[in-house]
Order: structure tokens, then sequence, then C-alpha cells
């Protein structure tokens, strides 16, 4: 592949912020749906938990593999769903995600309807026919976005480009979490107004309509004509599913050691809604609980705002720096939780320079694999890229259930210290990991397109 970073380096950032400002329409439409998609994913991931449990009638373990299966399929599906941008282009490919989503969250919404009437079982298959209908659409949809970002952007801005998409996703996000719980209680908010009561499935129903919302505009603006006229990448080379296939980079051990090494703070992403919501639940005051989505809120918050500053003053260090202490740094925060008797400004404080940490190196990450990829294959790159996450939240979610309920049951003495000691160590492996191999993980050699 050729290096591009002399071009990138020799453009000031303001040429920079005025060419990708001045990005065209195509990109602006795939941010679009990536912001409303952002506002109905994490609007339901976030309450998930919570839902299978309580409306749905689940018990700990079997919400805790629900939701890790469900995350992992998501992932899982996101390796096939590179293929499919790259097959059919990233307009048909948001088109058919959004689609599966719709119908998805609709199935998953009414889940509970069935679970009030007596018909647990028929309640449970809804609930997981949605999510992996879902899981399609989000496997689909992701590596698109990203697709979308390279096809539609100058290379010189790639990076801002991609931060962009890292913070337009988690700018939805935001959104989700200051609505939420106004549309969840009908707690008092400010002044006189109360919320609107409507429950967690209220937020779910909220969700689908705003995804039926986004398939709508993105099939009524984003025509062919559009598509055309806006991407900057060459005319990409009709393959077959084999040959997309065995030109995937399966044999890099370089690069599949980087990737996989990210997994054990990749689960520390995991536990944001397997393991935090039910957390803040037991541990914490009804109070903080009712706005519990505010908390959550700062996450997304901070990485809106400062993913897309972090990558602009530092797009000139290496992508493998910027991994190695966003990672360490998001570890190390983890042991600010390690007490049993948790506060309300130590749970803010983590949440903060945790999420600092993720906006130092996660939009990086995926420019460094775009970089890697030829034309054409971006989705398939991201795919690949993908597969540690997949493990991390798939074997995240075998334990995190378990324990919770051993650490901090929904009754009887806690121990959520032990818990958060135990998850910061694991965390550790990949910052140290990264440091040991450095050396051999930098001296790859150039890859050819």
């Amino acid at each position: 592949m050729e290096n591009t970073n002399n071009s990138k380096n020799k453009t000031s950032l303001k040429e920079e912020l005025k060419t990708i400002f001045s990005s065209s329409r195509a990109f602006w439409l795939v941010n679009l749906v990536n912001f409303g998609d952002g506002i109905a994913y994490f609007g339901m991931l976030t309450l998930l938990t919570l839902f299978l449990g309580g409306s749905v009638g689940m018990s700990d373990k079997m919400t805790g593999i629900s939701v890790s299966t469900f995350t992992g399929l998501v992932t899982l599906f996101i390796f096939g769903g590179g293929f499919v941008s790259d097959k059919y282009g990233v307009r048909k490919a948001l088109g058919i995600s959004l689609v599966l989503l719709f119908v998805g969250r609709i199935l998953l919404s009414c889940a509970a309807l069935p679970v009030e009437a007596g018909l647990t079982a028929v309640g449970y298959i809804m609930a997981w026919g949605g999510l992996l209908i879902i899981a399609m659409g989000s496997g689909i949809l992701q590596p698109a976005l990203y697709a979308g970002a390279k096809e539609y952007t100058n290379p010189n801005v790639s990076a801002i480009a991609f931060s962009f998409i890292y913070a337009f996703m988690n700018l939805g996000s935001v959104c989700q979490d200051f609505i939420s719980p106004f549309i969840r209680t009908d707690e008092l908010f400010i002044g006189n107004i109360h919320g609107l009561g409507w429950g967690i499935m209220g937020v779910f129903l909220v969700c689908t309509a705003l995804t039926g919302l986004m398939l709508f505009i993105h099939l009524t603006l984003f025509t062919k004509k559009v598509e055309e006229e806006c991407r900057t990448a060459p005319p990409i080379k009709n393959k077959t599913w084999k040959e997309r296939w065995n030109e995937m980079p399966l044999k890099d051990m370089r690069l599949l050691c980087f990737i996989f090494l990210l997994i054990p703070v990749r689960a520390l992403f995991a536990h944001q809604f397997l393991t935090i919501p039910d957390y803040v639940f037991r541990v914490f005051s009804a109070e903080v609980a009712a706005k519990f989505e505010w908390i959550n809120g700062i996450n997304p918050f901070i990485i809106v705002i400062f993913a897309p500053l972090i990558t602009m003053f530092t797009r000139k260090v290496s992508v493998y720096t910027m991994l190695l202490w966003g990672t360490a740094l998001s570890a190390a925060t983890t042991f600010l939780l390690v007490s049993n008797h948790p506060s309300v400004m130590i749970l803010i404080t983590y949440v903060v320079i945790f999420s600092l940490g993720e906006a130092m190196w996660c939009s990086r990450f995926y420019e460094y694999i775009s970089d890697l990829a030829p034309v054409g294959q971006v989705g398939a790159y991201m795919g690949l890229a993908n597969l540690p996450w997949f493990l991390a939240k798939f074997t995240t979610g075998l334990y995190s259930g378990s324990m919770l309920a051993h650490f901090v049951p929904k009754t009887g003495p806690q121990n959520p210290g032990m818990m958060w000691l135990i998850y910061g160590l694991i965390a550790c492996i990949t910052p140290i990991g990264l440091l040991l191999t450095k050396k051999w993980l930098e001296n790859r050699p150039e890859k050819v397109s």
C-alpha cells in the first residue's frame, strides 16, 4: 500500500478542517444515518439488561448470556457485513441494514407483551429473534459507515473523517442518554416538568420509530445519483465472494497479534452495558439510578468533543503510540472503582477518564485498518479488525452475570471493589502486551495494494 503519511503531514490543520466540512453530500448522509442509529442502538443497549431481566423476566445469568451473545453476534456479523458493503456498495448496504434494524427492533420492543399475558416462552423467542435480526442489521451497518467515510472524503483527511464517524455515533448516544430518562420515568426534571413515565418499553418503541424515520430519509435522499457523484475512491473491481475471502489478511501475523492484544481492554467496553447498569442500580440510591442514563451519557459526550480534537492535534503521532497510551489510561482508570464504599463523584471521575482514554485510540485504530485495506476491501478489513471485539463481548457476557450475582447480588452482602479489581487487572494485559511487542509490531513491511 502506498504510504500516505507524507501527504497528510504536509496538510495544515486549517486546510484539513476546511476539506472535511466541505465534504460531499453522501458523507453527511452517511453520518445522518450514523447519528440516528447511534440514538436507537445505544438507547436500547443501555437498558437492555434491565429490560430482559425485568420486563421479559430473564435471570441474571440468562440476561448476561443473552446480551453478550447479541453484542458478540453484532461483531461477528460485521465480519460478513464488510463483504456486503464491498459487494453492493455503501448506499445499498445502509438500506439493507436499516430494514433489518427496523424489523428487529419492533420484535424486541414488543417482547414483554406476551410475558405479561403469561406466554413467557413466546416473549423469550420474540426477544431473541429481535436481537438476532438487530445484530444482522448492525453487522452490515457499521462497516458500511466506515467504508462511506473512506469513499466520500478526500484521502488526506481520512484520520479526521474516521474520528467524525466515531464522534457522530457517540453524539447519538449522548442525545439518547439525556432524553431516555424523560421518556422512561415520571421523575421531576426541570421546573414543573415531569417525565412521561413510559418505562423501558416506551424508550424502545421511540428508538424503533426513529429507525423507521432513518430508513425513510435514507431511501428518499441517498439516491444512486448522489452515490455516483460523491464517490472519491476509484471504481470498485467486481470480485467474487471467494476472491474477496482469499484476499483477507488472515496470514499477517503482526496484524492479527496487534488486534487480538486489544481483547482484554475491549472487555471494559463490554462492561459498560453488561455490568455498569446493574452495578449502579444495585449499589447506588434510587435517586442516582433514576438518572443513570445521564451518568452513562458522559462517555459519548466526551467522545463527541475530544475524539476529533485529540485526533486533530495528534494526527502526526503514530497510531501505535496512541493505542498504547490510550489503552493504558482506560485500564488504569478501572482501579478507581476498587472500593466497597463507592461515591457518585468517583463514578463520574471514572467515566470521564475512561472516556478520554477511549478518545485517544478508538478512531485511530479504524484509520490504521482502513489504510491497510486495498481499494474495495475496506469493509472486509473492518470486519477482520472487529473479530477481537466479538470475542471480548461474547466471552465477557459468559461470566458478567455470574460475577454480578456473586459480588453485587440484588440482596445480601456486596463486594463490588473486588469485582472491579479483577476486571482492572485483566485490562492491564493490553497495554503491557502492546509495550512488550512494540518493536516487532511497528517494524512491519509496507503492504502493496
